[in-house]
This record gives C-alpha cells, structure tokens and sequence, in this order.
C-alpha cells in the first residue's frame, strides 16, 4: 500500500490472483495498521500515517514502457485510463499491453518503438492534440529513449498499428 496505495483489498486479491474473500480478512486482520481513505467515491485504504495526499499533482510527460508498475498496479483504473484511454490503452481492461503516453499522472496515449539496427522508430499516438510545451518534452522523452538504447530517434506522431503485447 506504501507504493501502490490507496487501494481496496479486491485490488490487492486481483494484483496477486488471490481470492477476494482471503485479502478482505486479510486487511481486517491489518486493521490497527491501516487507514481509510476515499478515493474517487470509493473507500479505499493506505498505511496508517500516510493518508495525506501530495502537495502537487503529478506533472510531466513520460513514455512508459509494457507492464510499467505504475500502470499496471495503478487502480481505480477510470483515473488512470480516462474516456478514451480505456479503450485505447487496455486490453479486455488490463493494464500493461501497451506502452502508454503519460501526462500529469494520466494516461494520454500509446505509443510503440520499431528498431532496426541503430535507427529508432518511434510512433507516439496521442488521445488529444499535443500543445507546444507538450511536444517539446515527448521530444524530450524519445531522446531520453535513444540515448539509452543507444540509436538513433526518429518520431512519429499518428496511429499505432500494432496490437496488444501478448
């Protein structure tokens, strides 16, 4: 819950593909060590003691690879996927098949990379059209993707074509 959280005890059962009922008793069993919280109208629970929210939203732009913690351990998932992003980002409603656009904290869009010796093709499709500060750091993000795999960035902004990570 320190990394993750808030979160539900269903949330915990489905990160680990445990039953709902065992992760329910087991947060009852937690109770003296945790603290309810509501979040997006839900109750939910963190640590207790770190129930106080950030000073400051989330900011920035990043490129997130497949199966990115933050998005895959990250529910409610209609915070995190938005209107069209669910339907873009998820597959069947999980999270982590698509390398995803985040901007301030929310996903944004998908995006994929072709390689091909030292070239770099990287296709970068946003739900909603990218303002001048907001194209400047994606060129910012495919840098920092070339300089550490080592080649040579060549951006794309438009539909990605390639399907769900299996």
């Amino acid at each position: 819950l320190y990394a993750y959280g808030p979160a539900a005890p269903q949330h915990f059962a489905q990160w680990l593909a445990a039953p709902r009922r065992w992760a329910v008793e087991l947060f009852d069993s937690l109770s003296h060590e945790l603290q309810q919280v509501e979040l997006a109208g839900d109750l939910a629970y963190v640590e207790a003691g770190d129930g106080v929210p950030p000073p400051i939203a989330p900011q920035g732009m990043y490129l997130l690879p497949y199966f990115d913690a933050y998005v895959v351990g990250s529910h409610p998932r209609q915070l995190l996927f938005p209107g069209k992003a669910a339907g873009r980002a998820l597959a069947n409603g999980q999270a982590g098949n698509f390398p995803v656009l985040l901007i301030d904290g929310v996903v944004a869009g998908v995006w994929h990379l072709r390689r091909s010796g030292r070239r770099l093709a990287i296709t970068v499709e946003p739900l909603e059209e990218l303002t001048a500060p907001q194209r400047r750091e994606l060129d910012e993000q495919v840098g920092r993707i070339a300089e550490i795999l080592e080649g040579e960035p060549h951006l794309t902004t438009g539909r990605v074509t390639a399907g769900a990570h299996a």
